[in-house]
């Protein structure tokens, strides 16, 4: 006698958390959080109007790079020397010789998992630069990325970078 077939049984979906935490303007705080400043390109560090034109609300002119930005571009620095991106997504927030530097370096972090980089420190050594320390985790190894950025013109761009 045949045997009946038995209906196929479904995977079960689970749900995974995030895994960066949430920023600060994302938790449920009840109050609406103030609009981030204008940026310009998806890892846009800073962005001042041109002279003249109305500075929006919460928005200061001549102003630090965000902490979220910084790490974005940490995050982006670290898939490229890992191999993962190409040096290309980020050739408009690096200086020439810094993004020669870049291409020239290669792969220099060695993972078998996507690395994921930590909160950022920022130390504001003079005005007009800031210099930004990342710790990369890669799995079994850990790596740290220091990236210097300088303000030329209305933009932050990497001027030098670093890791061990």
């Amino acid at each position: 006698m045949p045997r009946p077939s038995r209906p196929a049984t479904l995977p079960r979906l689970r749900y995974l958390p995030p895994a960066d935490p949430p920023y600060d303007d994302e938790r449920g705080s009840g109050a609406t959080p103030a609009s981030p400043p204008p940026t310009q390109g998806a890892l846009a560090l800073a962005y001042d109007p041109p002279p003249g034109a109305r500075t929006p609300v919460g928005a200061v002119t001549g102003s630090l790079p965000d902490e979220r930005r910084l790490r974005s571009l940490g995050q982006a620095m670290a898939e490229i020397l890992a191999g993962r991106r190409p040096p290309s997504s980020v050739a408009d927030r690096l200086t020439d010789r810094a993004y020669t530097e870049l291409v020239r370096a290669g792969k220099m972090i060695h993972t078998r998992r996507p690395p994921m980089v930590g909160s950022p420190h920022v130390n504001q050594p003079r005005d007009g630069a800031v210099e930004v320390c990342v710790l990369v985790h890669c799995g079994e190894r850990s790596h740290v990325l220091a990236i210097r950025l300088e303000r030329h013109g209305v933009q932050w761009l990497c001027t030098d970078f670093e890791t061990a």
